[in-house]
């Protein structure tokens, strides 16, 4: 039996929200419908007692806990001195995907919501044993998250609807070719339904399907 927990990487304002920098980012998400088809997971996963993780990043005024100069995206981002600072707008989680029972884990380095957080000691205190990750972007931090997740033993899903990249194109590429490689995919649809199942039982562990659905 697993015990899982919904990872929603980086759906905040500033990134995929209206306070975004990243336009291309923005279109493919709604190309793809994946706020409104997290939406639909998050509530899914509230109502079968499934934790639900924000994994945000921010950065300081001053910078402290961010290495700003190893890697060019970050350069760039950072030619903007207000960007996507602690305590900002920009930094909250869109509102259509926040609940006040959620969890949140903020980084201040990085692409990963691992390397430097607490997730990990926080996913283990709940007894979580797998994960189900949605959200941006299958560029860098969706990789990123299922990787790290699988070194640290975690058995992880990707919502193959709720997540985005740019270009389209390159973004299936990743699906198919690395996150195939590192773990399940499922639709939104799938995961809603087994977790009402959930709902009715009242049950809060799941198992895996004979499909490698994570589910009932």
């Amino acid at each position: 039996m697993e015990r899982i927990a919904v990872l929603m990487m980086e759906m905040q304002r500033g990134v995929v929200g209206d306070l975004t920098r990243f336009p291309e980012l923005v279109e493919a998400c709604t190309r793809h419908d994946v706020i409104g088809n997290a939406a639909r997971l998050l509530h899914a996963a509230r109502a079968a007692a499934i934790p639900v993780i924000h994994c945000t990043a921010a950065f300081r005024p001053d910078r402290a806990g961010s290495h700003t100069g190893n890697c060019p995206f970050i350069v760039s981002l950072l030619k903007d001195p207000g960007h996507m600072l602690e305590g900002t707008p920009a930094t909250e989680v869109v509102p259509e995907l926040r609940d006040a029972g959620d969890l949140e884990s903020r980084r201040h380095h990085g692409f990963s919501p691992f390397t430097g957080t607490s997730l990990d000691m926080t996913l283990r205190s709940l007894r979580v044993t797998a994960v189900v990750a949605a959200g941006v972007s299958l560029n860098l931090g969706i990789p990123g998250l299922a990787l790290e997740a699988v070194n640290l033993g975690y058995r992880v899903t990707v919502v193959k609807d709720a997540v985005a990249g740019i270009p389209d194109d390159y973004a299936r590429a990743v699906m198919r070719h690395t996150i195939g490689l590192l773990a399940t995919r499922a639709a939104t649809a799938d995961l809603t339904e087994a977790w009402a199942a959930l709902t009715e039982t009242g049950r809060t562990e799941t198992g895996r399907t004979e499909t490698g659905r994570t589910g009932a």
